[in-house]
């Protein structure tokens, strides 16, 4: 997505931009957001230059968030780390926010295939229920704990409250699917007997892992393997079937 063009545009207190004058012919625009969904083919060279280019944005983001906090990174700050114009990222993103969250979910994406997965896969079923909720409620420990991912999460959430659209595609694209995941998990514990019939499926989701993301974002106490355990031990027990 390098595509340096004249006499940089300064940035509004939204964080958007005024409308982008025309561009580099050798690159297709995306439709901002979709910064891999192009309006037309682009020729193949010109595909690869916007994949680099979109991959030197989304790192420089991530990285940027890290090291200076959400307030202190800005569009200028990810062009210059990213080696491209800044009118570049205006034309694919309507604002840092926005990249911010293109640049997690594509990290969160490519986190899940390293790991041997796909980008999107269920709770497994072992035919034990609490181990199979400890071991996911672990990992999103690990995930809320590790650096990488900790500064751009806490950065969207925080956004997300005072950007309404944010907040909505931040919990459409990332934050649904995975509380269904549970849900569906729930679900089929329910099915088994190994819950009460009368669980309802979201609102056990929630008893689970509200807690653990308040005390991560509040930062009451340590987020351990042992409070996702405890969270865990304390749910079932109340949602275990009446005798």
């Amino acid at each position: 997505m390098s595509k340096p063009l004249p006499k940089p545009v300064p940035e509004s207190p939204s964080g958007r931009a005024p409308e982008a004058t025309s561009g580099s012919p050798s690159e297709p625009v995306p439709t901002p957001g979709s910064p891999s969904g192009p309006a037309s083919k682009p020729a193949p060279d010109a595909s690869r230059r916007s994949e680099r280019s979109r991959r030197a944005i989304f790192d420089a983001a991530l990285a940027l968030v890290a090291e200076n906090g959400y307030a202190k990174t800005t569009i200028e700050g990810i062009a210059a780390r990213a080696g491209v114009g800044k009118q570049t990222i205006y034309r694919w993103w309507p604002s840092k926010a926005a990249v911010l969250l293109d640049a997690f979910l594509d990290l969160t994406a490519r986190a899940h295939e390293a790991m041997g997965g796909e980008a999107e896969s269920e709770i497994p079923d072992t035919g034990d229920l609490a181990a199979d909720l400890k071991h996911v409620l672990r990992a999103t420990v690990d995930e809320l704990n590790a650096p990488v991912f900790e500064a751009p999460t806490r950065a969207l959430a925080a956004e997300g409250i005072v950007d309404p659209d944010l907040g909505a595609r931040f919990t459409e694209t990332l934050l649904e699917p995975q509380l269904q995941y549970y849900v569906r998990r729930i679900e089929a514990a329910r099915d088994a007997g190994d819950v009460d019939p009368g669980t309802d499926p979201r609102l056990a989701v929630e008893l689970l892992v509200g807690p653990l993301h308040h005390r991560w974002i509040h930062r009451t106490l340590p987020l351990t393997h042992a409070y996702a355990d405890a969270l865990v031990d304390h749910v079932l027990r109340g949602l275990a079937p009446r005798a």
